[in-house]
């Protein structure tokens, strides 16, 4: 089983360390202008501390339930931390694959492989926490391996 690029943890965190912020705003916002009596004046202080202490902990323990493996006939994912995710996907479904860079992915190094499948809507997949290099390798492989399995129609 495939690991995913242990950087891919500081961009989980760092997204927990945004939702932190926003929970701490929100609740300084409350206790400067409402003044509640109920609220100390701490409190936006310690709810952002927790939000971004649990956030770490499950980006963590998400990097942890991460892995992948490209088998003979699919494209196996292995995810989740509180509800475990198994996903098959045959090489024959496959109808195009992306790799791509968000913003903060380019700042660290990372970079993504998006697998689009036939079926309903929403049916894909990504590969997140991968090298620039890894995520171009793992596209452009199962690009041929999606044409060998259907055909040159395939992607």
């Amino acid at each position: 089983m495939n690991r995913l690029d242990p950087r891919v943890q500081l961009l989980w965190v760092a997204s927990a360390a945004v939702s932190a912020l926003v929970v701490g705003g929100v609740l300084f916002a409350v206790v400067t202008f409402l003044s509640p009596p109920f609220l100390p004046s701490w409190t936006p202080y310690a709810a952002a501390a927790v939000v971004f202490l649990l956030g770490a902990l499950v980006a963590v323990a998400r990097y942890r339930s991460w892995g992948y493996e490209v088998r003979e006939d699919s494209l196996y994912l292995e995810r989740g931390v509180f509800t475990r995710v198994r996903t098959v996907v045959p090489f024959v479904r496959i109808q195009h694959v992306d790799s791509s860079r968000g913003p903060i992915e380019r700042v660290i190094g990372l970079a993504s492989t998006v697998v689009y499948t036939a079926g309903s809507r929403g049916a894909d997949v990504a590969v997140p926490g991968l090298t620039a290099d890894n995520a171009d390798e793992l596209r452009e492989r199962l690009k041929r391996l999606a044409i060998r399995s259907e055909g040159d129609d395939a992607v």
